[in-house]
């Protein structure tokens, strides 16, 4: 079952270590007024700079809130911070204000000239309208869950010590290794969008006339339907990933590098260009609507199960480099099939879905994971057992009048409630200082529970 280098690890006892990824999160939601229009409140001034703060900034439009989170060691440090920036953000809204829990916007007005982009700087609004030229308004607006991973220094020091007639340089093993991952969770994604999907409907003014899929889905978000350019990306390698965007950079198919956005990126040097030899240091996986269940659009869980996918990638045997375009073209086949199949209906990958759920189940009884994990698989089967049980069918339960815009509101409201009941609201971004990841876990958990270290 283990790879070469999932044996070497198993056989140093290191295997725990390939849980210990680094786990970072985005989390965007749209602000509305309480009547679910987008709001024409100006930015909250309590949430810092919008151009500078690294940890409560905006994407795409002004209305556009984005969370982000310092990297932390465990799935609850990351979720404990997400709660408290999340608060933080809710408490700086304007009164009325409420934050979205859906993927899919609001409604949107006939005429979106008025909606406010983002303010990033000039160079970055340039490429803002010219990506609405290009591709629209309205599909820039979706939101989703970004989870940032990186793996444990220690799985790359233990391999590469026994490894180096393989890999001459540390930094072929680390983007050896990304690669793989990147390509497990790309070959897996359909599974991610059955199990996670939460996007079935769109809101008026989302689709023109006549583009709308005939009936709900499981995920517009993640079907062709969704975000932005449907560039796709080569994950053979890291240099090939490198030179396909380039290539299409150059070629006028992108704007520039910046504007890929594939459901896994390569993270690490600023410059693209230098990636293959500064080494990939994160994945940035971009495969996951909002729960709207969850106040802060994403569940512990469900960043456990991730986790445990990455770890089995790590451990598993790799695609063979001429088999990577074919599996990929393949998977994305699935993606799409999965992703506008009807919410309620049993996936037409069922089989495959209990297959890889039961090969997770007997891995992480093989290395001994906790029975957090064991309760999670089990829930996650229930859901491929009875379709109802997903969060796209549970959605479907609250539609009104073709529309989820009164569930959506109801759920707003009451997390915005929740969150000014908070002892001890943070007021850390009211004179803009950027804080550093040390100084933010300072200021949110000072006095009460503090996370644990994996401060990147």
């Amino acid at each position: 079952m283990f790879s070469e280098i999932g044996q070497l690890i198993f056989d140093n006892e290191s295997v725990a270590k390939t849980q210990d990824f680094n786990m970072g999160l985005e989390i965007e939601m749209q602000r509305v007024d309480e009547t679910g229009e987008l709001s024409r409140e100006p930015y909250p001034a309590a949430a810092g700079d919008e151009q500078t703060n690294p940890w409560i900034t905006n994407d795409f439009l002004e209305t556009m809130s984005e969370v982000v989170t310092p990297a932390a060691s465990h799935a609850l440090d990351a979720m404990h911070y997400l709660y408290s920036l999340n608060n933080a953000l809710r408490a700086a809204l304007s009164p009325g204000e409420l934050l979205w829990p859906l993927s899919m916007p609001p409604r949107l007005p006939k005429d979106k000239s008025q909606i406010p982009l983002a303010k990033m700087g000039p160079k970055k609004e340039a490429y803002l309208k010219e990506w609405v030229k290009r591709h629209g308004f309205s599909a820039g607006t979706p939101s989703g869950a970004h989870i940032n991973l990186s793996i444990d220094d220690h799985v790359f020091e233990m391999v590469y010590e026994h490894m180096q007639d393989r890999f001459p340089e540390r930094v072929e093993l680390e983007n050896y290794l990304y690669a793989i991952i990147a390509q497990g969770f790309l070959r897996y994604r359909w599974l991610i969008t059955y199990l996670f999907g939460a996007s079935p409907i769109a809101e008026a003014g989302y689709f023109n006339k006549g583009e709308a899929p005939d009936h709900p889905v499981r995920s517009i978000r993640q079907s062709s339907h969704g975000f932005g350019t449907k560039f796709k990306g080569d994950y053979t390698n890291v240099q090939r990933y490198v030179a396909r965007i380039e290539q299409g950079a150059k070629d006028g198919t992108l704007i520039s590098d910046y504007e890929f956005h594939g459901a896994v990126r390569f993270k690490g040097n600023q410059n693209l260009s230098d990636l293959p030899k500064t080494g990939v240091k994160y994945l940035e996986l971009r495969m996951l609507d909002l729960d709207p269940s969850s106040s802060v659009g994403v569940r512990t869980n469900t960043l456990r199960f991730i986790r445990l996918l990455a770890s089995y990638f790590v451990m598993t045997p790799a695609l063979h480099p001429e088999e990577v375009a074919k599996v990929m073209t393949r998977a994305d086949e699935m993606n799409e099939n999965v992703a506008t199949e009807r919410p309620d209906q049993h996936c037409q990958y069922e089989a495959a879905a209990r297959a890889m759920l039961q090969r997770l189940e007997r891995y992480a009884n093989q290395i001994q994971l906790g029975p957090e994990y064991q309760e999670e698989i089990q829930d996650l089967e229930e859901r491929v057992d009875n379709p109802s049980n997903t969060l796209s069918a549970r959605l479907m339960t609250h539609v009104s009048h073709n529309s989820l815009e009164a569930y959506a509101l109801k759920r707003a409201k009451r997390y915005q409630d929740s969150a000014l009941q908070t002892i001890r609201p943070f007021k850390g971004f009211n004179n803009k200082r950027n804080l550093s990841a040390e100084e933010l876990k300072t200021e949110l958990f000072s006095g009460s529970w503090m996370p644990d270290s994996g401060l990147q």
